[in-house]
C-alpha cells in the first residue's frame, strides 16, 4: 500500500495528510503495511519532500516578503553526493500566505524580492545548483522582483527604477543586465512549475492566477499589459517565448527566470517524483492513495496527484484520489481511467471548517475507500 498525497493547502503537510491517511488505512486493515511518499509539484512541500528524501539540510534567511516586510525563510540543501544543490520553495518567501487578506492593491504591489534573496543566499554558501519550486506565490511580477534581487534594473523612461509589483511593468522602458551577479553565470538553475500556464492570454499568468490573488479585472488587465511589456523587454533565451508551457508559474517568475537567467522550466512533480522515487514504489506496490484539497483540472495537468494517478494507471495499480472538493470534469476524467474519486466530509461544509477537520476527515475518508473498493491488499504493500 503507497500513500503519496500532496498538501491539503492551508490545512496540513503531505506528510500530516499522509499520516492521516494511513491511520485510516490501519483501521480497517490492521496488518497492512502502508507506505508514506509525501509528494509536491513546486509548491506546497517541495521543499521538505527533496530535502526530507536526500536526508539534506535546512538553512534560514531573513529575506523581503511578498509586500517588502521582513521575514524569515528556509533555504533547503540536498544531501548525498553530487554537486552542491540547493532547494527554494517560493511560496516560503514571497508566498500567498504572506499577504494576510490579498486585494487588488495587494496583487499589483506583491513582488519575489525574497525568492531572489534566497537564491543570493544560496551562491554565498557555494551552491552548484538550484532547484527552485515555484508554486503558492503572491504575485503576478514575472519575476521581475527576484531578478532585481539579483541586480537586474528595471528602469522607466526617465530612467527611474519601477517600484516593486507586477503593477508597474506597464511603465517599463528599459531593462539593464550589467548589474547581474556574475556567480549565476556558474550555476544551472532548474525551474519546478505546478502548473503548465503560458505567461500571457486567456489562459496566463494574470487572467487565471490573478484573482486567486485579489486581483479585480481592472487588476488583471493592469497585470496582463505589464507582463506583455516584461516579456517583450527582458526577451528570451534558447528560443523561449511567453506561450512555453509553465512560463506563467507563479505569476510569470518560471518567465523570469528562464528569459532572464536561462533557468530549465520542468514540472514540478516530474522532479519531485524522480527524487523520491516514485516509479520503483509504484513497481512494488498493490494499492495507491493519493490526493489533495482542491481536484480540478489542473490537477491533471501537472499537479503532484494527478501525476501518481496516471503512473499508478501506467503500472497497472489500482488508485484512489481523495480531495477535499470535486471538480465532476476532473473525476469523470478519471474515472475514464479507471481511478476513484472520494470526497472529504459527508457534504457541503464552509472552507474554514473543513480546513480545521482535514486530518480527520482523511483518515475517514481512507477508511471508506478501504471498504468500497475491495478486500485487503495482498503482497508487497501488506
Amino acid at each position: 500500500m503507497l500513500v503519496a498525497p500532496n498538501a491539503f493547502k492551508g490545512s496540513c503537510s503531505a506528510r500530516v495528510a499522509g499520516a492521516a491517511i494511513a491511520r485510516g488505512v490501519l483501521e480497517v486493515w490492521p496488518d497492512a503495511r502502508p507506505v508514506i511518499l509525501p509528494m509536491a509539484d513546486g509548491g506546497d512541500g517541495f521543499l521538505a519532500a527533496l530535502v526530507t528524501t536526500s536526508q539534506g539540510a535546512v538553512t534560514r534567511h531573513r529575506v523581503p516578503g511578498p509586500l517588502g516586510a521582513s521575514r524569515l525563510a528556509a533555504l533547503g540543501w540536498l544531501g548525498g553526493p553530487g554537486p552542491r544543490t540547493a532547494v527554494i520553495e517560493l511560496a516560503r518567501a514571497c508566498g500567498l500566505a504572506g499577504i494576510g487578506t490579498p486585494t487588488p492593491a495587494t496583487s499589483l504591489a506583491a513582488g519575489t524580492e525574497g525568492a531572489g534573496a534566497l537564491i543570493r543566499a544560496a551562491l554565498d554558501r557555494g551552491a552548484a545548483r538550484i532547484l527552485v519550486g515555484v508554486g503558492g506565490s503572491a504575485s503576478t511580477d514575472g519575476g521581475a522582483g527576484l531578478l532585481r534581487a539579483l541586480g537586474l534594473r528595471c528602469l522607466d523612461a526617465h530612467g527611474r527604477p519601477l517600484p516593486p509589483g507586477g503593477g508597474a511593468l506597464a511603465a517599463l522602458a528599459r531593462v539593464d543586465r550589467t548589474g547581474l551577479d556574475p556567480r549565476l553565470g556558474r550555476v544551472a538553475i532548474a525551474v519546478a512549475a505546478d502548473v503548465r500556464s503560458p505567461l500571457l492570454g486567456p489562459r496566463g499568468a494574470a487572467a487565471v492566477y490573478g484573482p486567486q490573488k485579489g486581483a479585480d479585472p481592472l487588476a488583471v488587465r493592469r497585470l496582463e499589459a505589464g507582463l506583455a511589456r516584461w516579456a517583450q523587454l527582458l526577451g528570451g533565451r534558447g528560443g523561449l517565448r511567453p506561450a512555453t508551457p509553465g512560463a506563467g508559474a507563479a505569476g510569470g517568475t518560471a518567465f523570469g527566470l528562464a528569459a532572464g537567467l536561462g533557468a530549465q522550466i520542468a514540472s514540478g512533480a516530474d522532479v519531485v517524483a524522480e527524487a523520491v522515487g516514485l516509479d520503483r514504489r509504484l513497481r512494488s506496490a498493490d494499492w495507491v492513495l493519493t490526493g489533495e484539497g482542491r481536484l480540478d483540472l489542473p490537477t491533471l495537468v501537472g499537479k503532484a496527484p494527478g501525476l501518481v494517478a496516471e503512473r499508478a494507471v501506467r503500472f497497472g495499480v489500482p488508485c484512489v484520489v481523495l480531495a477535499g472538493s470535486l471538480d465532476p470534469r476532473a473525476e469523470r476524467w478519471l474515472a475514464r481511467r479507471g481511478v476513484a474519486v472520494l470526497a472529504l466530509g459527508d457534504g457541503p461544509r464552509a472552507l474554514d471548517a473543513a480546513v480545521r477537520t482535514t486530518a480527520g476527515d482523511l483518515r475517514r475518508a481512507a477508511a471508506r475507500a478501504c471498504r468500497l473498493w475491495g478486500a485487503s491488499p495482498a503482497g508487497s504493500g501488506r
